[in-house]
């Protein structure tokens, strides 16, 4: 068996949990070499749970370590940028949290910076590597709705601010449902319905202010800096048009719909922001929503699938599924949208002609190894 590519996660906020648990305990092309938080404790703590062989004081420290191939930049989404930047020119690949930054300018100099190095770069979310995601894109390409001509996403609650215990930063530079949940309803609707050509959006920050209810901050308030209620609409390279609306300001007893249009029947996708089902279709012949299977692998939480899958193509040195060109498209479609909603304007997305989905995940022989 070949080498495993070794892991430094930076971050071991509250993410971090699924991808200690899978990076051990699932994927087999990985091991996780060492961990480095600012919080010291945390990283304390991870090491001495899952055995992990190195504690770094800093993360300049991973990023000097010889053995480390790539980094998991799990810090929060504004400091996304310089801990990828730093990893980046100290000739590490990086696999980092969404999103790849906190603007469109973070993001395009990350890109060139990997291109110029020559360095993997991609990230979350890989929800849309899982069954459901997966399951979905097979039924469009095999016909089951004809020719897509619409998708509609709604992501709808009342914010952070209930149940996260540092709720603030949701509501900062870097923040807001559109950056913080857009991330997964624009992966999947690229990767079934193709990439998006331009953008429109009205947007609103409905309260100026919010309170924190949770612990262990409960009655602390929060000023909010960024668009809280964004009503988007997407022009797909293809034709097809679609909707994306994101909220933290309303009360709603669901996690919304997700929903894909074609000329002979539509597809009810699952919750994104998950790796299963359910996936259900609805053709006129039978007039009845029915359930179908899922047909590929990974439909429990499966985080850290992503970077198996960046590893693997470190190896093979073939495209990752979860790669930059993805994750810098959809970051423009958020700024889009915001821009969209200050002017009034469509905005173009010059990344349009640069994106193509990536290859579908294929049946694994082994549970936690990829192709």
């Amino acid at each position: 068996m070949t080498r495993p590519i070794q892991v430094a996660m930076i971050g071991v906020g509250c993410i971090s949990g699924i991808y200690l648990k899978n990076i051990t305990g699932l994927f087999r092309d990985i091991h996780l070499l060492g961990v480095c938080d600012l919080i010291r404790e945390r990283a304390e703590t991870a090491q001495k749970e899952y055995q992990i062989p190195k504690l770094y004081e800093t993360m300049y420290d991973a990023f000097a370590d010889p053995e480390v191939d790539i980094i998991l930049n799990l810090t929060r989404p504004y400091e996304h940028f310089a801990v990828t930047k730093a990893a980046l020119e100290a000739g590490k690949h990086v696999y980092s949290e969404k999103p790849l930054g906190a603007s469109l300018a973070e993001g395009q100099a990350l890109k060139a910076l990997a291109e110029e190095r020559g360095l993997l770069l991609g990230g979350a979310p890989d929800t849309f590597l899982g069954a459901g995601i997966q399951t979905c894109r097979k039924l469009i390409e095999d016909g089951y709705i004809g020719t897509p001509i619409g998708s509609a996403a709604f992501m709808i609650c009342r914010g952070h601010e209930r149940w996260h215990p540092d709720p603030d930063f949701y509501y900062q530079y870097g923040g807001g449902p559109m950056m913080d949940m857009g991330p997964y309803y624009l992966t999947a609707m690229i990767n079934l319905m193709g990439p998006i050509r331009r953008v429109h959006a009205a947007t609103r920050r409905t309260f100026a202010r919010r309170m924190i209810t949770s612990s262990p901050l409960a009655g602390t308030p929060i000023d909010v800096n960024v668009s809280t209620y964004i009503a988007g609409t997407v022009e797909y390279a293809s034709g097809a048009l679609g909707t994306l609306f994101t909220t933290f300001d309303v009360y709603y007893p669901s996690q919304a719909r997700f929903e894909v249009y074609g000329s002979e029947g539509t597809l009810l996708v699952p919750d994104p922001n998950t790796f299963g089902g359910p996936v259900c279709l609805y053709r006129p012949e039978s007039k009845e929503v029915r359930e179908l299977p899922l047909v590929f692998d990974y439909s429990e939480n499966s985080r850290g699938l992503g970077l198996a899958d960046m590893a693997n193509a470190l190896r093979d040195g073939r495209r990752a599924r979860a790669d930059y060109t993805q994750t810098f498209h959809v970051l423009e479609a958020i700024e889009g949208f915001e821009t969209s909603g200050k002017t009034g304007a469509w905005v173009e997305l010059s990344s349009a002609s640069q994106f193509t989905p990536s290859a579908p995940m294929k049946k694994a022989v082994v549970p936690g190894i990829l192709d």
